[in-house]
């Protein structure tokens, strides 16, 4: 009886001490999650756009510009008729986490009225 009340009483005492660690990588994986941006608020935000700065950001996001590069100047035309209601969001998820910083970035610096650099490829 004496070891199971001196574990218990051990186990308030250090508990708090481990406890804490657990809301501490939570609270660190929900900063993470939140720093990335979330793929159907860029895809309204750039459904938004009008088509120059659409074909801008776009351009300059190398892995989105090769899906419509792939169709050549046919997926650009189909891109130009449809974009406000294409679903980009399963583009945008084919992105990583870096990539869709960048395209935050591009649609917040398109909506600030700065032009996005042109892309490397």
């Amino acid at each position: 009886m004496r070891v199971v009340l001196a574990f218990f009483v051990a186990s308030l005492l250090l508990g708090p001490a481990f406890a804490t660690e657990a809301p501490r990588a939570v609270v660190a994986k929900r900063v993470k999650a939140a720093s990335v941006p979330d793929s159907d608020q860029l895809e309204a935000d750039l459904q938004r756009m009008p088509w120059e700065q659409f074909k801008a950001v776009i351009s300059a996001v190398p892995k989105m510009k090769a899906d419509v590069d792939a169709y050549g100047a046919a997926g650009w035309q189909y891109v130009k008729a449809r974009y406000k209601t294409h679903p980009w969001k399963k583009n945008i998820d084919k992105l990583d986490a870096d990539q869709r910083k960048q395209l935050a970035d591009l649609i917040r610096k398109s909506k600030e009225g700065v032009a996005p650099a042109k892309s490397g490829g």
